[in-house]
């Protein structure tokens, strides 16, 4: 059976797939989780209008992205935390912290956009990597100073 996918089915597909599953899978899984639609000529019709609208949405959001990375690219942070014996921090700088400090300077990041492998948890200077697109990265510094 064709089928035009709705949402992302692991293993199987992204959304806005047309595929061809069996007819079991797709009667007793997908179809009822509206997971996907069968492939007729209406909803092929759909699903190229749904294409181009999502494209131009996409590069809509990519040149926004770009440009705030534009913005961002020269920012210096700088993070004020207690520093105790031999540069540890008392507690750590996460996420968290690094989008509260961006939001302080006028940019509105997600937390889930910064890339931070574990919080920081040493005074210094860092290099934080911002995902703002799947294609976007772009890197900024960030300094955690002695808050004295």
């Amino acid at each position: 059976m064709k089928i035009i996918l709705r949402e992302d089915v692991p293993k199987l597909g992204k959304s806005g797939e047309l595929l061809s599953v069996k007819d079991g899978f797709a009667r007793n899984y997908l179809l009822p989780r509206k997971l996907a639609v069968i492939a007729n000529a209406s909803n092929v019709r759909q699903l190229e209008h749904d294409k181009t609208v999502i494209a131009l949405h996409q590069r809509k959001i990519r040149s926004s992205a770009e440009s705030l990375a534009g913005q961002l690219s020269h920012l210096n942070l700088q993070i004020k935390r207690k520093v105790g014996e031999q540069g540890r921090l008392y507690g750590s700088v996460t996420t968290l912290d690094i989008a509260d400090a961006l939001a302080a300077r006028g940019f509105e990041i997600e937390r889930r956009a910064i890339h931070l492998p574990e919080p920081i948890k040493m005074a210094g200077s860092f290099d934080i990597e911002l995902r703002l697109h799947k294609d976007v990265h772009v890197q900024i510094k960030l300094d955690v100073v002695d808050e004295v």
